[in-house]
């Protein structure tokens, strides 16, 4: 799956950067669907497609950096593959309910 469309891809660049921001706005939400991971996107840079975001399911939580190649690139059981979630609405940070 394409995890960054060019819808969100100008979304992002509309949104810019929410560094000083205490209650970012997370655009996308992508997930391992068949483990507990989740990753939060609150920024895209697509000269190096890399995301800021939030990252849950990996022992502890924490703001950080991935890239969207690597997560295009896991193979995971059964054929899947990282996901990005169709149906998520932007949310603020502190809305979010995990």
């Amino acid at each position: 799956m394409k995890l960054i469309t060019e819808t969100l891809e100008a979304r992002f660049a509309e949104t810019g950067s929410q560094g000083d921001e205490e209650n970012p706005l997370i655009i996308a939400r992508f997930f391992n669907p068949c483990g507990p991971q989740t990753w939060y996107a609150t920024e895209y840079d697509p000269a190096t497609r890399i995301c800021f975001g939030y990252v849950t399911g990996m022992g502890f939580d924490e703001w950080g950096s991935f890239s969207i190649d690597e997560l295009e690139a896991l193979k995971l059981p059964f054929g899947l593959t990282i996901e990005r979630d169709c149906y998520f609405e932007e949310i603020r940070f502190n809305d979010l309910d995990e």
